[in-house]
Formats: C-alpha cells, sequence, structure tokens
C-alpha cells in the first residue's frame, strides 16, 4: 500500500520514517514475528494498523499482523465498522468478547479510576487473544504524546520517574509489548486520518474523554509549546537520556556518587 488517497504524501513519508526509526532504535520486530494489534477503533490504533501494514510490505523480513479488539460491552460499540476498515487493510479482524462492563460495575473501588480498571481489563484481554492466536508481540497505538503526557502525570501526581517502553516483556514473560508510534505526533495521527476520511470508532465508555488530569497535561503542554516549541521533542529526547547520578534514588547510589 502506497500513500492513501487524498494523504499529504509528505505526512505519510513522515509518519511511516517515524515507525521505521522506532523499529530500528528499539528492536522492535524481528524476522518471523506474529504481531497481535490492538484495535480500539479509535484514531491511535487505525493509524498504526495501516503504517504496519505499510512496513509489511516493505520490509525485508518477514513478520505477521493479527488484528484484535476487545469488546468490553459496552451498548453501541461498533465492531462492524472496524472490520470493514481491517477488511480495507487486507486483514481479518479478531473480536474478544468480554463482560468487562459487568466486571467495572462490581468490582471498582469508589474514588477509583474508571478509565484505569477498564485499561488493565483491556490489556488483560489482549494478553490472552495474544497467547490464543500464536503471537508473541503485542502493538499498542501509544504515541509521542501519550509518553510525555504520561510522564508529567507520574512527577506531578504519584512522584515517580516513570513514562512507557517502546518495548518491554510482560510479567509472564511470553509476551512483549512494542509501541511503534513512540516518535510520531498526536496532531500528525489526527492530520492523516482526517485527510484519509477514517470513520473512528469510540468504545461508547459512560465516561469516555474524562481523564481529566491528562487533559490538564495537554493544555500545560499547549501553554509551554508557545515559548519552547520543541519543548516535546526536549522531554522525549528526556526519557532516553537518563543521568542516574543525578537523581536521588537511593537504589540508584547505594556506592555513592562521584563529583561532576
Amino acid at each position: 500500500m502506497s500513500c492513501p488517497a487524498d494523504v499529504d504524501p509528505k505526512l505519510w513519508r513522515s509518519l511511516r520514517n517515524g515507525v521505521g526509526r522506532a523499529i530500528g532504535d528499539f528492536g522492535l520486530i524481528k524476522d518471523g514475528d506474529r504481531i497481535c494489534v490492538g484495535i480500539s477503533g479509535g484514531k491511535d490504533s487505525l493509524l498504526l494498523l495501516m503504517l504496519l501494514v505499510e512496513m509489511q510490505r516493505r520490509a525485508p523480513i518477514s513478520y505477521q499482523l493479527v488484528p484484535v479488539t476487545v469488546d468490553a460491552g459496552f451498548p453501541g460499540f461498533d465492531t462492524a465498522h472496524i472490520r470493514n476498515v481491517v477488511a480495507r487493510q487486507g486483514l481479518e479482524l479478531n473480536i474478544e468478547t468480554t463482560d468487562h462492563v459487568d466486571l467495572i460495575n462490581a468490582k471498582l473501588r469508589p474514588g477509583s479510576s474508571y478509565c484505569s480498571f477498564c485499561a488493565r481489563l483491556k490489556r488483560g484481554a489482549l494478553y490472552g487473544a495474544a497467547r490464543r492466536l500464536g503471537c508473541n508481540l503485542l502493538a499498542l497505538g501509544h504515541h509521542r504524546d501519550d509518553f510525555i503526557e504520561t510522564l508529567l502525570l507520574n512527577q506531578f501526581f504519584i512522584g515517580t520517574l516513570k513514562a512507557m517502553a517502546a518495548r518491554t516483556v510482560c510479567d509472564s514473560g511470553d509476551i512483549t509489548v512494542i509501541r511503534p508510534l513512540v516518535y510520531v505526533a498526536e496532531e500528525d495521527i489526527i492530520s492523516a486520518v482526517q485527510q484519509a476520511g477514517i470513520k473512528t470508532v469510540s468504545c461508547n465508555c459512560p465516561v469516555a474523554d474524562a481523564d481529566h488530569q491528562r487533559q490538564r497535561m495537554k493544555q500545560l503542554l499547549r501553554q509551554l509549546e508557545q515559548e519552547i516549541p520543541q519543548i516535546k521533542n526536549s522531554l522525549l529526547a528526556a526519557l532516553g537520556n537518563i543521568q542516574p547520578r543525578h537523581l536521588l534514588d537511593r537504589h540508584l547510589t547505594k556506592e555513592g556518587t562521584q563529583c561532576a
């Protein structure tokens, strides 16, 4: 698949190069991999699939793509549309039907995050689907802005220096999570999806888009960008330029630090 119709070729090339760079920098995909691609129906996961399909056709290695959508049980979730979008990529959608709605309503503790609980359940369902379908990788659509916002959220509200990894092995050790969009800006994803005329699908969660803390991080970054245009690139670069000697984690400084 070449550049989708109506998408600016320069933008598409930039997106493709960003994914290629991530694959190369972090060793995300190797010959023979079978990749479960989590498809929520949103802009990020749909564009991720499109880019991975193109990379697959261009790559000097062979790997398989297995799209999976988790149906959490929210009324009105349109899996038929997602299936059609996936079919246009020459693939067949696997739907993991769950009772997450009932579990959330029964188990969510007062004051706990609805979104976080739902996300954990979906991740578990994707792990299960990946194992059942014989996949060794799980590709998720987190982009550059997700990494940066998560870094700030953890610093501001939890007190830890942590974001996400481009490649990480799950606790059981049999599935590796990859995030090929780590270098891709959210605004570029939005532009590409709009230009391609791709309809996105909401999960129909009753609290969708209610992550107020993340929205505050987005607003803060927009304000800072007016004075520091490269702030997002700088923050992302900081995640790959750790200086343990200049931090306060006692586990990293048991032997003491040298003067610098």
